[in-house]
């Protein structure tokens, strides 16, 4: 009656007149609790062995308090708060953190012109945009900055580098850490364990965490550039991550593909 399975529901504790329960589910429908005191209390009549007085009542100091309130008094509180709420979840897709990763432009032997042309191109498209500190190649380290950035209100997060086959790069492993079912698709493969490589291929990650999108992108300027128009696009048209991972996968395969197709050891 509630929207609720019977495994959603646990009894912690039961007395004469007293029947205290948990709800597990981590989300409850407010459309669906709202004034439903009598029906709840009339639903709980037909079961054997319990009896409804005149003076029962529901008690809950959570959200599950609203099924003894007015329906339309509240149901107009909630539609103003579902309005705020989904504001305030606009306003957060707005809100970008970028972050550039790698110890040579940790140690500025190169200048990170990813943040500032990122930066530039989404604030054209009405996004906020701040630029992170750059990251060393550290996975918990990454890690812990992707999720202080999602804690702290921003919708997007975008990473540059450290996405490469070598064991300093641990930007994709840092996503994963956080959305264990991130889409990561190889931009291109290499024979593991040959020259510097450790890993068998360059990845992009695209992930989900507490609503928040998280993109991890490689590092070179020009790939980085190539990959804003189909990020853009991809935000509007609401890809799901695997899509737009493929899609910005398949584009970097191609601007590699060129780059180091006529000097061989990559394959697709």
């Amino acid at each position: 009656m509630l929207g609720l399975e019977g495994t959603d529901v646990m009894v912690t504790d039961v007395r004469s007149e007293t029947l205290t329960i948990d709800i597990l589910k981590r989300g409850v429908d407010a459309h669906k609790i709202i004034g439903k005191r009598g029906e709840l209390l009339e639903k709980l009549s037909q079961l054997p062995g319990v009896g409804i007085k005149e003076n029962t009542s529901i008690y809950s100091e959570g959200m599950l308090g609203w099924i003894v309130l007015d329906y339309n008094e509240t149901k107009s509180a909630l539609e103003r708060s579902e309005q705020m709420a989904r504001e305030i979840r606009q306003r957060i897709a707005k809100r970008v953190m970028v972050f550039s990763t790698g110890m040579e432009v940790f140690n500025r032997q190169i200048q990170d012109t990813n943040s500032p042309l990122i930066k530039k191109r989404l604030e054209a498209e009405g996004y906020s945009v701040t630029v992170g500190p750059t990251l060393k190649d550290d996975e918990l380290l990454i890690a812990g900055n992707l999720r202080q950035a999602i804690d702290s209100g921003y919708g997007l997060i975008i990473t540059t580098g450290g996405v490469g086959a070598e064991d300093k790069d641990h930007t994709i492993e840092a996503v994963v850490a956080l959305d264990p079912e991130a889409s990561t698709p190889y931009v291109c493969k290499f024979q593991k364990g040959t020259g510097r490589h450790h890993k068998d291929g360059v990845k992009i990650a695209v992930g989900y965490a507490s609503e928040a999108i998280i993109v991890a992108l490689t590092g070179p300027n020009d790939e980085v550039k190539s990959s804003l128009d189909i990020l853009v696009h991809g935000l509007q048209s609401k890809l799901s991550k695997d899509m737009l991972a493929e899609e910005l996968a398949r584009n970097l395969s191609k601007i590699l593909q060129a780059k180091m197709g006529s000097h061989g050891g990559m394959s697709q």
